[in-house]
């Protein structure tokens, strides 16, 4: 197992490309924190692991991300990864009409949530003699969308924290890399599109995918797999692009 006696905590866990990766993880060895404000589902998640937890975790609340490292601290001996996958958007739209409490949200959820994953999941890793930080961006930094102005902001954020985390992580031996995922079947499609989930509208979207399909939550966890593993111990700084080509 690529995983094996590993800890993650995986944000944004209980549903999407998070649920996938903590699958994925897990299968692979890991032990693996579910941390999402979903309590529900993120049990639910938790409970089919072979060695996972949930915690209860709102990303921008600095009490909760310290919970998150410290159960897994506790429970497993330490921390080796952590991905940062929970994010939101703002419905497709003109950017003028996005209010300003929802503009606060997306980047204290996709950016300050960041912030927070470093500021007490860096000393962790650090006591482990390095480790893996994930940040789960999106196409969106790269080749935006119209309607999607805010959010694709806070994605570019995030492309560049990770180059600028991994030059400052690496003599801590800590490796921080991203996904770039296109668009994917997950809870967010409908906001992603602006409209209801109609075969015409996925055929707007699906149409710029030279591969002829949306992200799904394996085509990610695969992706993290391989970046959090060994095999890519030499790897860091790296934003991969999971997107079927569409940023070609």
């Amino acid at each position: 197992m690529r995983l094996r006696n590993k800890v993650a905590v995986v944000t944004g866990a209980a549903s999407g490309f998070g649920e996938g990766i903590a699958r994925r993880f897990s299968h692979e060895g890991a032990s693996v924190i579910v941390a999402d404000i979903a309590e529900g589902a993120g049990r639910d998640v938790a409970d089919t692991l072979r060695r996972g937890r949930f915690v209860k975790c709102d990303v921008t609340n600095g009490d909760d991300m310290a919970a998150a490292v410290a159960l897994a601290e506790e429970e497993y001996g330490g921390l080796d990864i952590l991905v940062n996958n929970a994010g939101v958007t703002h419905v497709k739209g003109p950017m003028l009409e996005v209010g300003e409490d929802e503009f606060d949200r997306i980047y204290a959820v996709n950016v300050k949530g960041i912030y927070l994953g470093a500021i007490h999941g860096v000393p962790a890793l650090q006591k482990r003699g390095g480790g893996v930080i994930l940040n789960i961006a999106s196409t969106a930094a790269i080749r935006p969308r119209a309607g999607l102005t805010w959010y694709n902001g806070t994605k570019g954020a995030a492309v560049t924290l990770t180059k600028s985390m991994a030059i400052e992580l690496a003599p801590e031996k800590i490796r921080v890399c991203a996904i770039n995922p296109v668009i994917g079947e997950t809870a967010l499609l409908t906001s992603f599109m602006g409209g209801p989930d109609t075969p015409e509208m996925r055929e707007a979207f699906v149409s710029g995918i030279p591969l002829g399909r949306m992200s799904r939550p394996d085509d990610i966890a695969n992706a993290a797999l391989f970046l959090c593993s060994d095999e890519a111990e030499f790897i860091t700084g790296v934003c991969l692009e999971v997107d079927g080509g569409r940023v070609i």
